[in-house]
């Protein structure tokens, strides 16, 4: 395999209609808005979603969430020790932080993409690991083209969760979601952090092909089949190192704008991409 050696930007673009996309924990779970009312999801929800993705294609992930775990390892230090090299050097009294990350970025995909915090303590005394491992894939926050729409609705259980009690008041809750909303999110694949992590030219096929289809098999109560999707991924590929130009340039060529006042699909978008010299772009559509 070989170490990915040129930059890489991206854009994706993705619609929610009638669900909650990345609820806010300090917000009665809501949809998250900015203050300009603008919907968002945040990075480490994206994240999540190209984790899973990934573990559906037979990937190997460090940070797996309870209800995928497919190990049976109930933390993260029991996952790093259930790796042979790694449980020696976090036994091992002398300084090995270096070694340790380079054996996470082979083992896991999760690690070498997007980097990770090892701070384990071992079993002997002044054992144990603390190194971060920063990674080359940057993901930004998605956020919505026009402020949205959020709906809510009360909602109450239909049956008891214990016996001998009647059900109250107190078994009432919400449930938000979103009408329409159209988001977008950027990210970016750093060279020098790859060569680094030992990222290579098929992981960033796999980070494409995760983007391409990141609501399949992600449905929930929140999120029903098809209420969310990924319309069409922009892949950019340059051909230094470095990049002929900055992510931010780059970012700047797609152009999306809303047609009427209150769109409520897809086709209520205008969506323009610019070029520049030499730069060229796949676009590819989600699944």
């Amino acid at each position: 395999m070989t170490i990915l050696d040129h930059k890489i930007d991206f854009a994706v673009v993705l619609s929610v209609c009638n669900a909650n996309p990345n609820g806010d924990p300090l917000n009665g779970n809501r949809p998250r808005q900015n203050y300009n009312g603008h919907g968002e999801i945040s990075d480490v929800a994206i994240k999540r979603k190209i984790r899973n993705r990934l573990q559906d294609l037979g990937e190997a992930i460090f940070v797996q969430s309870n209800d995928r775990n497919t190990d049976g390892f109930s933390s993260l230090k029991e996952r790093a020790e259930a790796n042979t090299k790694l449980d020696e050097i976090l036994k091992s009294k002398e300084s090995k932080n270096d070694e340790f990350a380079k054996i996470a970025c082979s083992e896991w995909i999760d690690v070498r993409s997007f980097g990770q915090v090892f701070a384990f303590k071992g079993k002997g005394k002044g054992s144990g690991v603390s190194v971060g491992v920063r990674g080359p894939v940057s993901i930004h926050t998605a956020t919505s083209i026009d402020p949205i729409d959020i709906t809510s609705m009360q909602i109450t259980k239909s049956v008891n969760s214990e016996s001998g009690k009647e059900r109250g008041s107190d078994t009432m809750g919400m449930k938000h979601r979103v009408d329409y909303g159209l988001y977008v999110f950027y990210g970016s694949i750093n060279t020098q952090l790859a060569e680094k992590t030992g990222f290579t030219k098929e992981d960033a096929e796999k980070m494409k092909q995760a983007l391409i289809s990141l609501f399949e098999n992600d449905a929930s109560a929140a999120r029903p089949e098809g209420s969310m999707e990924v319309y069409r991924v922009y892949w950019w590929e340059h051909n230094t190192k470095l990049g002929q130009y900055s992510s931010a340039k780059v970012h700047r060529l797609l152009q999306i704008e809303s047609k009427v006042e209150e769109p409520a699909t897809l086709a209520d978008y205008q969506i323009n991409l610019e070029e520049l010299e030499g730069l060229e772009v796949a676009v590819l559509d989600g699944k």
